[in-house]
């Protein structure tokens, strides 16, 4: 292909650009099969052993045969994301700004739990595949007709929250399996160095945590989280 008809087909996004006509020898493949081995593949071994050359061996066919269907692992990893958001069910947002910010965020949060390298592929440019839109779409729809700029703050505002508390329960789960401690374990052989630290009387406020602070789950933190974003911005953009 000639340097005019590369740029040509990258300035077409991937989700636009028509597929290859399957050929009956090898086998065919599609751009969602192809997708689909990276997800596998992520979720066995994690994001960084995703490449073309792993995928293609994982169909067992050549690197250069998935040229034709996505062109970089940016590609890739952009067909990857949106597929996972084809996974969400745009059914469980509830009527109403609340139900339907709050429905968004569960959803996300079981993604990642399903898929734990989502996380660090969410939070910079928006995500532009027709699932990810898709769903997008589906948020906005439950805000109603507030401006769309007060629509967007909270959206923005509940997605921050969402994947800050995510890669913090992602990072937590990843420590969980490296160490061979979960959290209790861990604060167990940690309490005597914060108690002889606590006894310094330089640290009251750790020790009102130490003294009242409940253990509760993850779930449960992340509730809790929700809850008060969602309040903020109830009170602070006036939502009914």
């Amino acid at each position: 292909m000639t340097n005019a008809g590369a740029q040509r087909r990258a300035a077409r996004a991937v989700w636009e650009r028509p597929e290859p006509i399957p050929r009956p020898n090898p086998p065919p493949i599609c751009r969602d099969a192809i997708t689909r081995a990276a997800i596998v593949l992520a979720d066995r071994e994690g994001l960084n052993a995703v490449s073309l050359r792993k995928v293609a061996a994982s169909l067992d066919t050549g690197a250069m045969r998935l040229y034709s269907y996505i062109a970089t692992k940016a590609e890739l990893l952009e067909t990857m994301v949106d597929a996972v958001y084809g996974e969400m069910d745009t059914a469980v947002l509830g009527p109403g700004w609340r139900a339907g910010l709050a429905g968004s965020a569960h959803r996300l949060r079981q993604a990642v739990l399903a898929h734990p390298w989502l996380v660090s592929l969410l939070g910079a440019r928006p995500n532009l595949g027709p699932h990810a839109l898709a769903q997008t779409e589906a948020v906005f729809a439950t805000l109603g007709p507030i401006p769309i700029e007060t629509a967007m703050d909270a959206v923005r505002t509940v997605q921050a929250y969402v994947i800050g508390a995510l890669r913090t329960e992602v990072s937590e789960r990843r420590a969980e399996a490296e160490s061979g401690l979960d959290t209790a374990a861990w604060q167990a052989m940690a309490a005597p160095y914060i108690q002889r630290m606590i006894a310094t009387g330089q640290y009251p406020n750790i020790a009102r945590i130490v003294a009242g602070a409940s253990l509760p789950g993850m779930a449960e933190i992340f509730e809790r989280g929700l809850d008060c974003v969602l309040d903020g911005i109830g009170q602070r953009l006036a939502l009914p």
